[in-house]
């Protein structure tokens, strides 16, 4: 299998015209900015009968990007979490369902093994007792990443080279970062992302860490008001909702809210006016689960 360009679409959105590059359309199961940094295993021709390793959340995208891949390749996953809520066991749903319905191995990790400690708890593992096992790291913040990320900066270039366009201003929320960094890298055109996960300072050292001597960052827009990640606010459901009802397409829950609460207007105020292009970044299959908790949360928004 390999990865075709995803297609780029117009969409209308509080009455601008902004582009929109469909990375959640790469595959059913394996797309979206996942896909883009694992895909450097989808063209290794030796993944059979091995076993993958990763870590993260039980509703993480990366576990279901692995879980597909993984399937694809003929490979094992044992992906490992520090939690995994006895509601999710015994009403499996979202990303954890269906990475187990692809077959993946979902372990806890042990109590004391926590934040910083996981990736060295899980390397010393591997050394020990699966030695050939291929250890990646939590949501791909990897430098193999740049293959996959590359191959999507020349795309976004074919498709503007088609179009005309000569300035462009690239949209994408970030968690570590690593999806925003490398097109900036591959890219001559402005790439503009928000920290979702962090703040300024811990995405600027994301940045550094991967790509220490790289001439041009990408640019990094703070939202006003400080948000938790992965805590429900009625602003985020709000303007999912609205992108839903005015555009047609579904976004996801933790990371396009804050994109297109403070990125998206931003520039959209700035003069000269600079053609945008969002990036779709997938990750629609965990809205479930979400969805489930903001009805629980905000139920008049749902009537």
């Amino acid at each position: 299998m390999q990865l075709q360009p995803s297609p780029v679409q117009t969409i209308h959105f509080a009455g601008h015209s902004i582009w929109l590059k469909r990375d959640d359309l790469l595959h059913p199961d394996f797309s979206g900015n996942k896909a883009r940094k694992f895909a450097y295993l989808l063209a290794q021709t030796d993944l059979a009968g091995k076993t993958l390793i990763g870590n993260g959340s039980a509703q993480a995208n990366s576990l279901l990007s692995l879980a597909a891949l993984a399937k694809l390749k003929g490979a094992k996953l044992d992906y490992y979490v520090q939690h995994l809520p006895q509601f999710l066991q015994l009403s499996p749903s979202g990303n954890y369902a269906h990475a187990l319905s692809l077959g993946a191995n979902i372990i806890c990790l042990p109590p004391h093994v926590k934040g910083a400690q996981v990736e060295p708890y899980l390397q010393q593992w591997q050394q020990q007792h699966q030695p050939n096992a291929v250890l990646i790291s939590e949501g791909g913040r990897m430098q193999e990443a740049e293959w996959g990320i590359a191959q999507l900066a020349q795309e976004i270039m074919a498709w503007a080279h088609q179009q005309g366009i000569k300035q462009l201003n690239l949209v994408l929320p970030s968690g570590t970062g690593t999806t925003a960094l490398f097109l900036q890298k591959h890219l001559p055109f402005n790439v503009v992302t928000c920290p979702c996960v962090g703040d300024r300072d811990y995405l600027q050292q994301q940045f550094s860490a991967l790509a220490p001597h790289l001439e041009r960052y990408p640019e990094i827009i703070v939202p006003v008001k400080k948000h938790h990640f992965g805590k429900l606010y009625v602003e985020f459901i709000s303007i999912w909702q609205q992108l839903v009802g005015q555009t047609k397409v579904e976004f996801e829950l933790l990371y396009d809210p804050l994109a297109w609460l403070y990125v998206v207007p931003e520039l959209i105020k700035r003069e000269p006016k600079v053609p945008m292009l969002y990036l779709h970044q997938g990750g629609v299959l965990g809205n479930i689960s979400m969805l489930a908790r903001y009805q629980r949360k905000f139920p008049a928004l749902f009537i």
